[in-house]
């Protein structure tokens, strides 16, 4: 049908000199955009007293920390009340719903700042995190997504399927900012290692997996997680598994150098085709070619370069020039012997001096994750 509607030719002569007839709006839509119009202009109206309030600079800084205070002080002074309040929530849903994300983020802020409604603050927050995303602001997006963190880390009472719902839902959005956030992979890992986060990935959500995966392959600096990661990949194999997960299972649980070999070349095509790992596709491959090649070398004193190229899917002379690389940039105690074409790595155990280093680095990061937490819930309180 589409071949042939290609030459299909309607000529238009009118009769006339008027212009052609112009096409009719469905009747449903009309009479709904009619509706949205209405209930804009009803909002903008209820919502007034308190952006014109909000455009005061002095007249918003007698507002004090407390709420409740507030509450009394706006509508003595200006006669705001609860339903005023109410409404502006209602005004930056219905913008939110238009597509006028700004002004939806904006009066979302505005709201939290004013209303005591514990269940529709934190509704709001969701709906700021949304806005910044939708505007691609994930500056501002990190810092609400820290805060929605922080409420939903005190609401210990909720029930629990309630709480893992939500965590595994902050988890899911998250991926938008931490992926094109500059810090974002480090943000990644700090969320989705903690007890409650990994736990609700194990529970409800495994295919996250496979994005902490490739941000601990990625990053060079949080290797000291990755035995952890290793671990509930292990775990989760029967419930979850995809090319990248695999790949590190294969590597550090079974040694299959051949299975990893596979599962690695599934990895380019997996992240080539994934919205967010894209853009991470060539470092994630470069960081495990070297975590293949480490690791081969450790268990073989002597590797051949030609089935060495084979296992990383490269060719000869490229992996001879990557090795070179590798040895010079990260100091790896190996040398190549040309006429032989081998690769000879002597690996030594870490010293204890090394050792202890490793574990005060461990116990520094996560020293630091719970000052973060405590001084959270110290500034909620």
């Amino acid at each position: 049908m589409q071949n042939a509607n290609r030459y299909c030719v309607f000529k238009y002569r009118p009769t006339n000199h008027r212009s052609p007839p112009q096409p009719q709006v469905p009747e449903s839509l009309a009479h709904r955009r009619a509706d949205v119009v209405k209930r804009l202009t009803s909002l903008t109206t209820q919502v007034k007293a308190i952006t014109d309030f909000l455009s005061n600079e002095e007249a918003v800084n007698f507002l004090k920390q407390d709420k409740t205070q507030n509450m009394a002080f706006l509508q003595r002074e200006y006669s705001i009340g609860p339903e005023q309040i109410d409404a502006l929530y209602h005004y930056a849903k219905l913008n939110f719903e238009c597509g006028n994300y700004s002004v939806a983020g904006e009066s979302l802020y505005h709201y939290r700042s004013l209303s005591t409604h514990p269940e529709r603050t934190i509704s709001a927050l969701w709906g700021k995190v949304a806005a910044d995303i939708l505007l691609q602001d994930y500056t501002t997006a990190m810092d609400d997504l820290t805060k929605l963190k922080e409420t939903l880390d005190l609401d210990t009472f909720a029930p629990v399927a309630r709480q893992l719902q939500q965590k595994a839902w902050l988890m899911h959005w998250a991926l938008f900012v931490f992926f094109n956030h500059e810090n974002g992979m480090n943000a990644l890992i700090d969320l989705f290692m903690q007890d409650r986060y990994i736990t609700a990935i194990q529970l409800n959500c495994q295919h996250l997996l496979r994005y902490l995966a490739v941000a601990v392959v990625v990053n060079r600096r949080r290797r000291n997680v990755l035995k952890d990661l290793v671990r509930v990949i292990a775990q989760e194999q029967y419930e979850y598994s995809d090319p990248v997960t695999e790949f590190l299972r294969c590597l550090f649980v079974e040694y299959d150098f051949d299975g990893a070999q596979e599962q690695l070349a599934k990895c380019d095509a997996l992240l080539a085709s994934d919205y967010f790992l894209v853009a991470a596709r060539e470092s994630f491959m470069e960081a495990a070619r070297q975590f293949l090649f480490e690791t081969y070398c450790r268990i073989h004193q002597a590797i051949d370069i030609k089935s060495l190229a084979v296992r990383l899917g490269m060719d000869e002379a490229a992996t001879e020039k990557w090795i070179v690389n590798l040895i010079s940039n990260a100091r790896l105690n190996a040398k190549i012997d040309s006429q032989a074409g081998t690769v000879v790595m002597q690996t030594g155990t870490l010293s204890p001096y090394e050792q202890l280093l490793e574990r005060a680095r461990g116990m520094s990061l996560r020293t630091f994750s719970l000052a973060n937490t405590v001084t959270g819930m110290l500034k909620s309180s």
